[in-house]
Parts: C-alpha cells; structure tokens; sequence
C-alpha cells in the first residue's frame, strides 16, 4: 500500500512540474511571432482542378449528359404519375414489405406534401435523390466488395470514408460546380459523393461478417468465386448492405437543401428562397415536405432491409 501511495506521489510530481514548465514556456514564447512557411495545399488543388478541367472535358461533359438523361427520364416519370396514384403505389408498397399501420403512415405523408401545395417540387427532390442514390449503389457495393476481399484495400479506402463523413457538406460543392458547372446534374453528383461512404462501409462489414464456415462448404460443393458472391456472401450480408443503402438514402435526403445552392430546384430552392426572403410559412411548409419524403424512403429502404417472415408450418396432426 505505501509503495502505491508513493507511486502516486511521484506521478502527481511529475504530471505538476511537466504543468509548469509549459506554462513557462507559453509565458516566453507568446513574446515572439511563431510563424511557420504556409504549405501550398490549396495552389495545388487549384492546380489539378484546372488540369482536370483542359485535359478532362470530354469525359466530364460525356458523365454530365449521361446523368442528365438519366435524371431527365426519372424525374419525368415521376411527375408523369397523378399524386393519388402515386399515393396508393406507396401505400401498397408499405403494406406489402411492412404492416397496414405502416402504409397508412405513407399515405398520410404523402398527403401532406399534396395538401402544401408542393407535390411537383417534391417529385423533383425524390428523383433527384433517386438518381445520386443509383448512382451511389453501382459506384459503392463494387467497391465495397473488394474492400472486403482485399486488406490493403480497405487500410486505403477506411481513412478516406473517415475523412469524407467529416468534411462539412458545402465543401462538396467547390470541386462539383468547378468541374460540372451549376445545375441539377452537378447537384446529383455532389449528393452521390456526399452520401456513399455508409454504403461502401457497410458493405465491405456485411461481406466480411459472413461466416467463414459458410464459405467453405460452398467451395467444397464446387462453387466458383462468382457463384460464392452472388449466392452465399451477398445474400447472407444482404441485411446490412441495405442498412448501408439506408443511411445514404437518409445523407441524400439531408443533402437537398445545401444542394440548392448550385441549382438543384426542388424542394431545397424552396427551402432557400424562403430563407432569403424570411418568409417562415413557406419555409416551414417546404421543410415538412422535406420530412414526409425522408419518412417515405426510410421507412421503405428499411423494410427491405429486414427478412420477410414465412409461413407457420402446421404440424401433421393439425394437417389432418
């Protein structure tokens, strides 16, 4: 016991004396300008979005149209449809991969977005964030899927998600709008890229969280490294790669707003307009549509997410 109390003395010694010497130090050194050369991370930057721009063109403006097609066709689809359709759709689907108290959930939520008087602005946030969200699956489960295979891989791509789910939203915008301009399309990238990290993440967990067991019987039986992936890995992890889909559903839906900025329309112009012009009703209205949306895709992506439960099988006994 007196060696233990002695043990703490000496570190309560040591920990005040390291104290006070950098208090001395702070004292002396706030006499003197501490000055260190600035290192060119932004000219740098700067330098490659301008190669980017002369040398890249072609393929940016090829991706740019691409994209644009793409949301051009969805976005007609989805305002071609009358709301009560689309309403009843939704309900369906609610009550199909969920319960009746679900579907009604839905419909009531869509008939909010009718009764504010914003269906059409609505239907062009939910497309646009319908495109960045296919987007964000064809670029984020190939990658995740070899981050899962590969170590090195995953070391590389880790760090980079870290610091992509921590840079503010805005910052996204600065190389989209001098890539791709101002518009819709450079907003469906930006969301893209602001919402993938959860879904590379959580796939590159779920493949690496099936057992190794499973795989092993199926190598055994024959399977080949196609057949391994498609029908053992993706489907056991399938429950939390859509868990991924979730959350980057949710980050694009919390991207409209900041991506009206650079010309995304929609509800988030909405949003912007009402901001600058400080009209709280309008503002509010857009900002409860905004809500109803994210419960629609939340609630649905979720319950794609879980297993469907099957039928009791009845006893013998009770067959006859």
């Amino acid at each position: 016991m007196q060696i233990t109390q002695q043990g703490k003395r000496k570190r309560y010694l040591v920990f005040f004396s390291i104290l006070t010497v950098l208090v001395a130090a702070a004292l002396v050194l706030r006499q003197f300008e501490l000055n260190t050369p600035k290192l060119p991370i932004g000219l740098g930057i700067e330098v490659a979005l301008d190669w980017s721009i002369i040398y890249l063109s072609p393929i940016l403006e090829t991706m740019k149209l691409s994209v644009s097609q793409v949301f051009k066709v969805i976005e007609t689809a989805f305002l071609w449809l009358p709301w009560p359709v689309w309403i009843v759709l939704v309900g369906l689907a609610g009550w199909r991969s969920a319960s009746r108290g679900t579907a009604l959930a839905l419909m009531g939520a869509l008939l909010t977005i009718q009764a504010v008087g914003l269906w059409d602005e609505a239907m062009s946030t939910v497309a646009l964030v319908t495109t960045a969200l296919i987007l964000t699956v064809l670029v984020a489960i190939p990658i995740g899927i070899v981050a899962a295979r590969n170590d090195l891989v995953e070391k590389i791509v880790r760090p980079l998600l870290d610091a992509m789910q921590t840079i503010p939203s805005l910052t996204y915008l600065i190389p989209v709008v001098m890539l791709l301009g101002v518009g819709k399309v450079p907003a469906v990238i930006a969301t893209m890229v602001f919402a993938i990290p959860p879904a590379i993440r959580l796939t590159n967990l779920g493949l690496r969280q099936v057992s190794a067991t499973v795989k092993e019987a199926a190598i055994a039986f024959g399977a080949s490294g196609w057949q391994l992936l498609m029908k053992v890995e993706i489907p056991l992890a399938l429950r939390t790669i859509m868990a991924g889909i979730n959350q980057s559903t949710m980050m694009a839906v919390s991207m409209v707003i900041i991506a009206a900025f650079i010309g995304a329309g929609g509800l988030g112009y909405s949003v912007l307009f009402a901001l600058n012009r400080i009209q709280i009703g309008p503002g509010f209205e857009a900002a409860l549509a905004i809500l109803a949306i994210a419960i629609v895709l939340d609630r649905l992506t979720q319950s794609l997410a879980k297993p469907k439960e099957t039928g009791r099988v009845r006893p013998s006994s009770e067959a006859e």
